[in-house]
């Protein structure tokens, strides 16, 4: 795999993944290869072959709720019925939206919508609340837009007015199966695109969003009534909860609450009008025909350069285990997870942390007093290991009839989540709950409950195993894990205390001395070249923090081991982050991704440590050289 014509001094990334990269071929249904996405693939072939075996009844198991991921399976697989039914199972909904003739009459059927998630003016939800972390609030933002951020929008970026024209196709092919006239196609999808440019001007980049402590804004119901008329959001409360309805509403984007009456109004009704019946056809594509949803994933294979779409049995697999994730990761978990491996990788994850605390004894910028809240919030973290002990009552609910549609199916189970999710407004939150189900191939730390989560399916080769070294899987996992205990500290994190509340619980100048490290690290990455373009400094600052800190305390524990190697370790660390992408995908993350590309994941941290020098003799002749005075070490 390694590459022995690049120097490793010079280049780490290609000294260990080159071979590899210049043979490896990315699948025509995905847009990168390498890394997460391989050892994704890997699991997705495992599981493909279980739900095959499930469907032909060769296989059981005693998970209840996987009957019903494994009944949506046959459905999609049904392609006889979908090319039968072609657009029928959506056009009562589609029908209903086109009889709509003012926001009065969107008024009177918003509740419904909400539950359906068709797109409303606004977004609203059910979440977290950031100041009070054990309760529920409900949230209101801006409407999504259609291209991957507001940047694309400029006047001068030509890739957004492809990729628009790549939209407005497609939603003209897809509306000739509808039983619009020719020319209400046209205005259709003039109007949408029409809509999407008034919402663009309004809300938040990706850049905006990365601050994610940011959203908390409250207000109350009457004062987002009075932003939002003519749409009635009270109506749509009052509809949904009666008497329960919320006094007080979390405005995530108040710049496309405070200002909605620009993009939504009475006047250019019948401009959201036609937004949402091309937005909702388009989405409704992938429950119809095959030429149907092979149509409207057009854009989306453009966008990430991805050749083909997915075959109709991983299709199925892909569908059912994603809306039945939790049952399907408990199954996942185990069936394919041992508990001797599962042990061993929460034994690091307390030694990553004990050394973490350690660490912030030893901070140099740091009063003591902030120290000692940094060391409890790090006591507190909760660690989610594999998958959750057992399934939710909530999946159990997900059921439809036999003779339902794939389209209909998808109706009511999406309804019976919303709902679930909506009821939740007046209950305690349930920190039990795993926001990553056991077979995804990732790793996250939630500020709002201050824990960590690694799924089963993340702890193997290359970043885990138990035939690995030690200094391996600490270059590997180890990192990983550092990087997400990280993100307790980063931009964001930095922001809610051990309890997972909103709250400043920093010295004033320990925190302005952590905002400029912040400052520091966003101009270590900011303007790196990288495919025609420049990373993002600030889109990318908490990932790069986290990315930090994952590397110094797993060195730091390197250190007091006895055989400890310290190449394997960076060696390890280049392998996992190891990618190959479609060149439009890499577009795509550059413009709207918060991780900065993986190269310079993989190139960038080690050269912050003098560990990295020592390893391999760098010195300032080589390019992989920063010197010591540039070098940051925040945590």
């Amino acid at each position: 795999m390694s590459d022995t014509t690049v120097r490793i001094q010079d280049d780490l990334y290609e000294a260990v993944n080159g071979e590899w990269l210049k043979t490896a071929v990315i699948p025509d249904d995905r847009p990168t290869t390498g890394g997460f996405a391989t050892l994704a693939q890997d699991v997705e072939k495992v599981m493909m072959a279980d739900f095959k075996a499930f469907a032909a009844g060769e296989k059981t198991t005693d998970i209840p709720e996987m009957r019903y991921a494994i009944s949506l399976y046959k459905k999609i697989l049904d392609e006889e019925r979908r090319n039968r039914e072609g657009i029928s199972p959506v056009l009562p909904i589609l029908e209903k939206i086109n009889a709509l003739e003012s926001v009065e009459d969107l008024n009177k059927v918003a509740a419904e919508f909400f539950l359906k998630e068709l797109p409303l003016p606004v977004e609203m939800d059910v979440t977290t609340d950031m100041e009070d972390a054990t309760k529920h609030s409900f949230i209101i933002l801006g409407p999504s837009i259609i291209l991957p951020d507001t940047t694309y929008y400029a006047e001068d970026n030509e890739q957004g007015k492809q990729l628009l024209a790549v939209y407005a196709d497609m939603a003209a092919k897809v509306l000739k199966f509808s039983p619009l006239s020719e020319a209400d196609q046209k205005t259709f999808v003039e109007d949408t695109l029409a809509f999407d440019a008034l919402v663009a001007k309004k809300v938040k980049s990706q850049v905006e969003w990365s601050e994610y402590f940011k959203n908390h804004n409250p207000m109350s119901v009457d004062e987002v009534a009075a932003l939002v008329a003519p749409f009635d959001v009270k109506k749509l409360l009052k509809d949904i909860y009666g008497d329960k309805a919320p006094q007080v509403l979390i405005v995530y984007d108040p710049k496309a609450v405070k200002e909605m009456n620009t993009y939504f109004n009475e006047e250019n009704f019948k401009l959201y009008k036609h937004w949402l019946y091309v937005k909702t056809l388009l989405t409704a594509t992938t429950c119809l025909s095959l030429e149907l949803k092979t149509l409207g994933r057009t854009y989306r294979r453009t966008l990430t350069g991805v050749v083909s779409d997915p075959v109709l049995e991983k299709e199925a697999y892909q569908v059912a285990s994603s809306m039945y994730s939790e049952p399907v990761g408990v199954y996942y978990g185990r069936t394919y997870f041992g508990e001797e491996a599962k042990k061993d990788v929460v034994d690091m994850v307390k030694k990553i942390i004990e050394t973490y605390k350690l660490r912030m004894k030893k901070n140099t910028f740091l009063a003591e007093a902030t120290k000692e809240k940094a060391i409890k919030k790090l006591s507190t973290i909760v660690i989610k290991m594999g998958y959750p002990d057992a399934v939710r009552d909530i999946w159990s609910k997900l059921v439809f009839e036999e003779d339902d549609s794939y389209f209909a199916a998808m109706q009511k189970i999406g309804e019976v989540m919303r709902r679930d999710n909506l009821d939740k407004l007046n209950k305690p939150v349930d920190r039990t709950e795993w926001v990553m189900p056991g077979h995804m191939v990732n790793a996250c730390y939630n500020p709002l409950s201050n824990d960590i989560t690694f799924p089963a399916a993340i702890l193997q080769k290359p970043f885990y195993s138990l035939s690995q070294t030690a200094g391996e899987n600490l270059g590997g996992i180890g990192a990983v894990i550092g990087h997400e205990i990280s993100h307790a500290f980063d931009n964001n994190g930095a922001n809610f205390d051990e309890n997972g509340n909103l709250k400043n619980w920093w010295l004033e100048e320990d925190f302005k001395a952590f905002k400029e490290k912040t400052k520091d690290m966003i101009e270590e990455f900011d303007g790196l070249e990288f495919h025609g373009g420049k990373v993002n400094g600030e889109l990318t600052v908490s990932e790069n923090i986290a990315d930090n800190g994952g590397m110094g305390v797993t060195l730091e524990i390197m250190h007091t081991m006895a055989d400890a190697d310290f190449q394997k370790y960076f060696m390890n660390w280049a392998r996992v982050w190891c990618m190959k992408a479609k060149e439009e995908y890499i577009q795509l993350l550059l413009a709207s991704d918060v991780h900065s590309p993986a190269v310079i994941r993989a190139n960038m941290s080690p050269r912050n440590f003098g560990e990295w020098y020592e390893a391999f003799g760098v010195t300032d002749k080589d390019k992989m050289y920063i010197a010591p005075e540039k070098r940051i070490s925040i945590w």
